[in-house]
């Protein structure tokens, strides 16, 4: 006779089914109120929080380990990350359409907003613990800090917005696009060069300090059903994925994946809820603007796909057994997610993005800010780092799997 379930496995069943109950009964929603184009973003976005959260892939601590330990496996996954990306989205843009759907990049001014803002980013990316979407994925996984880092993010976006007409005004290059500035074929070829450059620079700098590389592949000797049930996913993998949900996102929507925008919406919105006329601000007072505070939140793309990213990390953390929220978070954490989430959200706003929609969808995008994005926010990361000791963090010398 078979013996009762253990305790921790119930748990652990129970949070799948609310996990897969929450994702379902959200998609029927979305589906039913927005229409098939928007519930195929919303599956993205659950297929975007699935490979971050299994494949722990993410931007601020794969800097904090090539930068503090030279471990480069992390950015060594970005550029192969960005190469698939401009391989599918530069002959998409240059040619203006997907199957017949138009398409945009996301090619935005390049100047002193964008360079301050990363700068400030790149600060906020260390003391609160994640960019855009590693805030987002840890959220669904469970991380009781990374909802503070969170709230305050979206607060640092509002003071941003409001702040925007500032920034807009300083200095800066137009926007530029290498697509259409050299053609498409000497843009893929010139950001191909760069990404192997990095990719080589990084792996030096790894086999300088440890006479050996971290992998960015590794066969797991699990079958194949459980490793895409409960992880962990290979880098690589996750890169790969990541460029090509970026690219289903384009097709989708029109333009590339973005996450930020949709955490000033969420502000703006709670604010007015709170008898706050935000739509006298100048930032928000665009046609744009105007109709996204007006209408539900689900008919923005932006928020839809953050949802499902957030929805899709928590079934896979509840898949894997790995969620196990905590309120015991201690002080200095707690201070950190504070000033991180403004830095974070207040440098987003000003310099139009995160690591996904400025760097990431920027650079897929042929735009040049996208390259002053990462230049500016590699610094921020650096002052970031030395900084998370006095808050009682450490700066590990590998990188972690969820």
């Amino acid at each position: 006779m078979s013996s009762a379930p253990t305790a921790p496995s119930s748990a652990r069943n129970r949070t799948v089914v609310a996990a897969l109950a929450a994702i379902i009964a959200l998609g029927i929603v979305v589906t039913q109120t927005q229409g098939p184009r928007m519930a195929a973003l919303y599956v993205v976005g659950v297929a975007l929080g699935l490979t971050l959260y299994h494949a722990s892939f993410g931007f601020t601590a794969a800097f904090r380990v090539l930068m503090a330990d030279g471990r480069s496996a992390g950015v060594r996954a970005q550029m192969a990350m960005l190469a698939i990306a401009v391989a599918l989205f530069f002959p998409a843009l240059a040619l203006g359409q997907i199957f017949g759907q138009p398409v945009g990049g996301f090619v935005l001014p390049a100047g002193v907003s964008v360079a301050i803002g990363s700068f400030l980013f790149g600060i906020g990316m260390q003391l609160g613990g994640g960019c855009g979407s590693g805030t987002l994925f840890t959220v669904g996984g469970g991380s009781t800090r990374m909802v503070l880092t969170l709230v305050f993010f979206i607060i640092g976006s509002l003071i941003g917005v409001a702040h925007l007409s500032y920034w807009q005004a300083l200095p800066s290059l137009p926007p530029i696009s290498l697509v259409d500035s050299l053609g498409l074929a000497p843009a893929l070829a010139l950001n191909l060069a760069i990404f192997g450059l990095i990719w080589l620079g990084a792996r030096a700098i790894e086999l300088r300090a440890h006479g050996k590389l971290d992998p960015v592949f590794t066969r797991s000797e699990a079958p194949l059903g459980s490793v895409l049930l409960r992880g962990p996913w290979p880098l690589l993998a996750g890169a790969a994925l990541l460029a090509t949900l970026n690219f289903a996102t384009l097709a989708l929507a029109g333009r590339p994946w973005g996450i930020t925008a949709a955490f000033a919406l969420w502000g703006a919105k709670t604010l007015q809820t709170l008898g706050v006329d935000v739509a006298q601000w100048a930032s928000w007072s665009d046609d744009w603007s105007r109709n996204a505070l007006a209408s539900s939140v689900l008919s923005d793309v932006t928020s839809v796909m953050d949802f499902g990213l957030i929805l899709g990390a928590f079934v896979a953390a509840a898949f894997a057994g790995k969620f196990r929220p905590t309120l015991s978070v201690p002080t200095g954490q707690i201070v950190a997610s504070v000033i991180g989430g403004l830095l974070l959200g207040y440098g987003a706003r000003i310099s139009y993005g995160c690591n996904i929609g400025a760097f990431f969808s920027g650079v897929a995008s042929g735009s040049l800010h996208g390259w002053l994005w990462i230049l500016c926010a590699l610094p921020g990361n650096w002052i970031g780092i030395a900084l998370r000791p006095a808050f009682g963090m450490p700066v590990e010398r590998t990188l972690r799997a969820c």
